[in-house]
């Protein structure tokens, strides 16, 4: 397959023990409007059934086994062994809506001069029959001011509105040019490799409408979603180290809001979790100047009393989902551990 086609797509999908729902995740990329080039599926060590539902698309499907070593490892195996210059990414568990690559590479090739591209997507918790977007189509409209792109990818982090890895579409070359997703990073892996690309590419295409799907899974939330102490140091290392990339490449001003809303998220998690007290007081020193003084001073309130703070918190929540005034599907906040 040659690389002389401006917009032939490698579609990557990493599996895991995916058995039970891979082939959604397959056939919503075959029930394209516009067909991929290449499907890449990374069997990422599987002990289930995922090889034999995969391997049953036959040459749809190109299909590679390696020990498994994490997402990280089954993307970047599947980016090396891509054919196309463009690589599109889904995740085992999740879906396009047909039209998805039509409109993304409708807009690439409206604006020639952007290497990457993200959408609005679908957030589903289907076993409660609740599924809503991301992000209100809109707003997203007005933020991106009509255009088909944010002038700066940190701008659309800060303001929410970015899209999920698997809406991101990539030039091949600005993902190894950006050094490829991190191995061995167990959590927010996909956000440390938007950061490090937007620092060399800050332009992303975008599309207000949801074309893809994410599931969530009832099963998952009480054991992945929480935060956890390790997840907190793994976020604090990853905005360290770009905050430093920043800095060689002179995207301090744009990245620093971005990294101080991103710890922002991370504590409010936290919040809902009385045992992480510790750990969120550190998160305001360690980064003194991102935080506004009122700021630190709510933080430390807070913190005082954190049982009190979770038990509001989660009695707020409740409310909330009792009324239904959340637009965005979530997860119910996890309890800490008593």
């Amino acid at each position: 397959m040659s690389n002389s086609e401006p917009f032939q797509i490698s579609v990557v999908i990493p599996a895991y023990n995916a058995g039970a729902f891979i082939s959604r995740a397959i056939e919503s990329v075959l029930a394209q409007t516009r067909r991929a080039d290449e499907i890449i599926v990374v069997d990422d060590g599987s002990t289930d059934d995922s090889a034999e539902q995969i391997k049953k698309y036959g040459s749809q499907v190109r299909y590679i086994y390696h020990d498994n070593a994490g997402v990280s490892a089954a993307r970047n195996t599947g980016i090396k062994a891509a054919q196309c210059a463009w690589i599109a990414f889904l995740d085992s568990d999740d879906e396009w809506l047909p039209n998805y690559l039509k409109l993304q590479i409708d807009l690439l090739q409206r604006n020639p001069n952007l290497k990457w591209t993200m959408a609005n997507y679908d957030r589903c918790l289907c076993d409660e029959q609740r599924r809503a977007p991301h992000f209100d189509p809109d707003k997203a409209r007005k933020l991106v001011k009509g255009r088909d792109y944010f002038d700066d990818y940190f701008d659309a982090f800060t303001a929410e509105v970015c899209g999920w890895t698997g809406t991101m579409i990539v030039r091949r070359d600005a993902l190894k040019e950006a050094g490829l997703f991190r191995d061995g990073l167990p959590n927010a892996e996909d956000t440390d490799m938007w950061f490090r690309l937007a620092m060399r590419c800050p332009q992303v295409g975008y599309i207000p409408q949801p074309i893809a799907v994410y599931h969530l899974h009832k099963s998952d939330i009480g054991s992945n979603c929480g935060p956890t102490r390790e997840k907190v140091e793994i976020v604090c290392e990853l905005v360290d180290q770009n905050l430093k990339l920043a800095e060689n490449c002179n995207r301090q001003d744009k990245f620093r809001p971005c990294a101080a809303s991103y710890l922002r998220r991370l504590i409010r998690s936290c919040l809902f979790n009385h045992t992480l007290a510790p750990d969120i007081k550190k998160i305001p020193e360690r980064f003194q100047g991102l935080f506004h003084p009122g700021y630190k001073s709510m933080i430390t309130i807070l913190t005082c009393f954190p049982r009190v703070t979770a038990t509001l918190l989660h009695l707020i929540s409740r409310i909330v989902r009792i009324l239904n005034l959340r637009r965005r599907v979530v997860p119910r906040p996890v309890r800490g551990r008593e």
